[in-house]
């Protein structure tokens, strides 16, 4: 029988918020680049910013707000204080990234592979230190927990109905890219996050 492996420290966790957060807004950086929308929370603010023009990092922060009561609820003060670090890292990296890499061409299937296995190696990070990018993830864990309904299937659906509005607002070319980035992100995820094969996962 396995011990179950020791807590993070402090550092450990502040380290891993910020090298997550890094990974995700370099992926995000790439979607953006290429005009390709993404799933989940992510995908609202880069829709909600490719109709209004408002700032990105700021629509996602504000998108996130009421979804941190849920998280207190479901999963605790310190999966919720964690994910507020990495919602608001995420953030200002975002947008502060922009300023020190300049893209004058990127081809979109590459960006949609990188930047599907670079947020999804970001995600891997942030779940291993029990952090989220908050949003539609934690509504979907929330529901699991108190209806009984599948996590994952909740997931899929929600980004199937932000997919649709992707495809009706910047059209089925990008959204194609999306499912091609979603599918990049998910084998990150799949192949190196299994629970039962790592110590504490």
């Amino acid at each position: 029988m396995t011990q179950p492996s020791p807590p993070h420290h402090l550092y450990e966790d502040v380290l891993a918020i910020l090298i997550g957060s890094i990974h995700v807004a370099v992926g995000v950086l790439l979607f953006r680049s290429a005009d390709i929308p993404m799933g989940g929370t992510v995908g609202v603010a880069y829709l909600a910013h490719y109709a209004s023009g408002l700032n990105f990092g700021t629509l996602f922060f504000v998108i996130n707000l009421p979804f941190y009561v849920l998280a207190w609820r479901g999963m605790g003060r310190a999966f919720t204080i964690k994910t507020f670090a990495a919602v608001a890292s995420l953030s200002v990296l975002s947008e502060w990234l922009p300023t020190l890499i300049h893209l004058d061409h990127i081809n979109p299937v590459f960006a949609a592979i990188v930047g599907g296995l670079l947020v999804g190696n970001g995600l891997l990070v942030l779940i291993r230190h029990r952090a989220s990018l908050g949003g539609l993830g934690v509504l979907a864990v929330y529901l699991q927990e108190t209806r009984g309904w599948r996590a994952g299937t909740i997931q899929m659906l929600m980004d199937l109905v932000i997919l649709g509005a992707a495809a009706w607002i910047i059209g089925l070319h990008a959204a194609a890219l999306s499912v091609l980035a979603s599918a990049a992100l998910n084998m990150v995820i799949g192949v190196n996050h299994r629970r039962g094969r790592y110590l504490g996962c």
